[in-house]
Parts: structure tokens; sequence; C-alpha cells
């Protein structure tokens, strides 16, 4: 009887067991699965926050490169002006003799083809009022304008201030992009390229390959698409619905991740992507996560540790990738301007009263010249090369920025026991940094040289947020520039007090 009773009492525990075992697996269960929906739910926003910054940053990195383009086609178009006869000869004038009127033209028409001779540029020429043109001018654009081609140009000039102006779509032919400005009253230059020419100009990141890229007038006509067959329709509406008049914006909604910034001449480059892409990963994810946690749960606590340490790593380092992308600029390795705009504003917050913040902006002098005479593609040669430079010559605490096509910023805290030295430690940057690039030769045979003009400027305690803080700077880096250049300038010049002179 005693052995039934204990057999009676074992087993009973062994009911007890398995209940609790059951008992205790379905709450390892439950719980887990609810950890993980919630915790993946969580990282779902944080991704899609990530992806959402990550494309901001670079359609501003578009709207930047767009910018420059266009820009340097009107410097190049503002050249001509150095020789007299392009402004000054009317071949309009009956009273100009024949013999004078070809030397002129053949002196401009050399002019012209040496300012383009280097890149892929349809139209290149002077246009004068009664149709005759100097330079290069292609069959296609004469074609398309026929004996209106002066007055079709003419109407292309809307900035009044520089007598100037882009346009495309001319007789609803998107394949140009025309660029035209004032000679004289009787005279234009006209300039124009494909608008294929543009591919380079917006070329993405391999890892989002998924994303359209559009440049738009004001009208929402696609001037160009990285989507096959658009260029020359207008936006699709899912698109112009969502971000309607926006100028600068980043909209997420339903289907789309789309991030819009305005350019030259009230363009807007307009970068979307398919939401259903962004969060296709997490959707895998997700159903991994499930299924290990439930074998998990089976399995033991240990186990269930284990996994979940495993799911997680992954899902860190993508949001860890994804937040280099959103900072980094990839040209030059260091950070992107909203990135080192933000980390300032928020160190200066931070600030307490025994540190010194302090701002250093440079500018590459004779930058242009490097492109111009180099190359755009050396030029990103050499901007990759400075942020090695700025990784050398300043603390791995320090902020490094690239705000803008050659400019560059540092941010730096000096503590309060290097207080004393504070001059001392800003010059000896400033010099380490002009020394530098005055060893930087570039060029095939390492004959161009280029150097950098550096502002400074000092954050006290009762100051100020980045953008007074920028301002004192680039008041310094102003001076340094009229200075001559290859040299650095003190905002206040004595780190004491900010004043209204400039001394090194």
């Amino acid at each position: 009887m005693a052995k039934t009773g204990f057999g009676n009492h074992s087993d009973k525990i062994k009911k007890t067991k398995i209940t609790m075992i059951i008992g205790y697996a379905l709450i390892i269960v439950v719980s887990t699965i609810l950890i993980s929906v919630l915790s993946l739910g969580k990282t779902s926003d944080i991704m899609e926050e990530k992806v959402k910054d990550m494309t901001s940053a670079l359609n501003v990195q578009l709207k930047l490169n767009i910018d420059n383009y266009l820009s340097k086609l009107e410097t190049t178009g503002t050249l001509i002006f150095a020789t007299p006869e392009v402004y000054k000869y009317d071949a309009v004038n009956p009273t100009v003799d024949e013999y004078e009127a070809l030397n002129t033209e053949s002196l401009i028409s050399d002019k012209l083809m040496e300012l383009c001779v280097m890149e892929n540029y349809v139209d290149f020429a002077i246009v004068y009022s009664n149709n005759h043109s100097v330079g290069k001018l292609s069959n296609g654009t004469a074609s398309l304008f026929g004996n209106e081609l002066y007055s079709s140009l003419e109407k292309i000039i809307t900035r009044r201030r520089t007598s100037d102006g882009w346009a495309t779509g001319c007789y609803d032919d998107y394949k140009r992009i025309y660029y035209v400005k004032r000679v004289n009253d009787n005279t234009v230059f006209v300039a124009s390229f494909y608008t294929t020419e543009l591919k380079n100009v917006f070329e993405l990141p391999e890892t989002m390959n998924d994303m359209a890229v559009r440049l738009v007038n004001k009208e929402n006509n696609i001037i160009y698409s990285s989507v096959q067959d658009e260029t020359g329709s207008l936006l699709p509406s899912d698109i112009s619905d969502t971000i309607l008049d926006h100028t600068s914006a980043t909209v997420i909604d339903d289907n789309h991740l789309i991030t819009v910034d305005r350019c030259a001449d009230d363009w807007r480059v307009i970068s979307s992507i398919p939401r259903a892409i962004i969060l296709e990963e997490m959707n895998d994810i997700k159903s991994s996560t499930v299924a290990i946690a439930f074998a998990a749960a089976i399995i033991g606590i240990l186990l269930g540790v284990f996994l979940s340490i495993k799911v997680t790593n992954p899902m860190d380092s993508l949001v860890s990738d994804l937040d280099s992308k959103a900072r980094i600029d990839t040209l030059t390795g260091v950070n992107n301007k909203r990135y080192f705009e933000e980390s300032v504003e928020k160190s200066l917050s931070e600030q307490n009263r025994n540190n010194i913040g302090i701002l250093f902006i440079l500018d590459i002098d004779d930058f242009k010249g490097v492109n111009d005479t180099l190359g755009h593609g050396y030029g990103d040669k050499v901007l990759s090369g400075i942020g090695d430079i700025l990784k050398t010559t300043f603390r791995s605490s320090d902020l490094l920025g690239r705000i803008g096509g050659d400019e560059f910023a540092v941010f730096m805290t000096i503590s309060e026991h290097e207080k004393e030295n504070c001059l001392s430690i800003v010059k000896m940057r400033c010099e380490a940094l002009c020394k530098a690039f005055r060893k930087n030769y570039t060029g095939k045979d390492n004959s161009y040289k280029i150097s950098s003009s550096i502002g400074v400027a000092v954050a006290y305690k009762e100051q100020k947020d980045f953008s007074e803080l920028y301002r004192c700077a680039d008041e310094a880096l102003y001076a340094s520039k009229h200075k001559g250049k290859d040299t650095y300038t003190i905002y206040g010049g004595d780190l004491q007090e900010a004043g209204d002179k400039y001394e090194n």
C-alpha cells in the first residue's frame, strides 16, 4: 500500500512538473512572441526613420550635384565676356566691313571652341538677331527653332538680374536642356546638352538601385528620370499629389517614401522609393524571428537567449549601416552637412561653462581650377583626399564635416585643463592644415597646387546656436580670402572675446 501511495504521489509530482513545464512553456511562448512583435515593431519604426534620413541626405547631395553641373555651364558662358569682340561685335550692323566681320567671327569661333572643347555640349554658339550664328550650333537646334531661332532663344532669358535663363521642352522637345545668356541688345549666347548627360549627375549607390530619381520643372514636367521613357511626361499623380508644391521635404505615405529639394531655376529633384521595398527585408526578419522565438521557447530559456542575441545582432548591424549611410558623405568619408550641423547644435546645447567649442571652416582655394583644368573626376579624387587630411590633423573626438561642394568644417571642444593653451592649440591646427595643403600637389605631373583658407570662431558659455557660430567663422574665412588665401583668421583675434577685427 505504501508503495502504491508513493507511486501515486510520484505520478502527481510528475504531472505537476509536466503541468508546470507546459504552463511555463506557454508563458514563455506567449511572452516571447509578444516581446518579439513589440520589439520588431519598434525596430521597423527606427529603420523607417533611418531610411528616411538616408534618402533625404542623398537627395540633398543630388540637388547639390545638379546645381554644380548647371553652375559650371553658367560659369563657362560667363568666360566668353573675357573677349571684347564677343560683346562688341554686331553681325546685324550693315556698316561692318565684310573682311573685318570674317576675322572677328573667326576669332569669336576660336574662343568658343576653346571653352567647350572638353565638354559634351550639343550647342555652344553666339546667335544674332538676324538668326546668324557663330560657333557650334547643331542642326537639331536650328531645325527646332527655324526662322524664329533668335526670338525663341531670347524668350528663354527669364532672370532679369543676370540676364540669362534655362529651358527645356521647347516645342515639346525634351532631348536637350538650353542655357541662354544675353550678350548685348542684338546678341545672345546659347549652350545646350542632352538630358541623358544627367545620368552621371544623378548616379545612385548600388544599395539604392530601387530608388527613382526625377528632375522636374515648375510645371511638373519631367526633365530627367531614372525611370525609362518618362522624360517629357508629367510627374506621376501619386507622387505629385503627395508632395504638392513642397520645395524641401521628406514625405512617407502608404505607398512611397518621397524626398524633394528645390535646385536652380525653381526645378526640383524628387526621389521616391516604394515603401514595400524599404520594409521587404524587415518583413523577412519578422517571419524568421517568430519561428526562432517559438523554437527558443520549446528548447529552453538559455537557447532562447542565444537565439534572441543572434536575431538582434543582424538588426543592430542593419540599423548601424543605415545610420552610417545617413550621416557620412560617401566621397570624403566625413560627416555630411545635415548630420554635422545637428551634432554641433547638440554639442553646443550640452556644453558646460568650463568648456570652449571651436568651429573651423575651410574652403579650398582655386578648387574650380582643378575641376576646369583636370576635370570633375579628378576634382572628386582631390576632395576624397581632403577627408584624410582632416582626420590626420584633428583628434578622433573632433567632429569633421563637408558642408558644401569644396567647403569643410571641424568642431572641437577644448576642455577646462586645456583652456590656457587654447590659442596655441587652434593656431597649431590651422598651421598644420595649411602646411598639409601646401604639400598637396596634384595633376598628372604634380604641377597643380591647391591651398586652403580657414576661418575660426569660438563658442563661449553664453553663445550661441550653430548659425551664429557659423556666421562668425564665415566672416573670418572671408577675411582669409581677402588676405590672399592660403592662411587662417580667428574671429575676434584672440579667443577671449568675439570682436570686429581679424588677426592671425
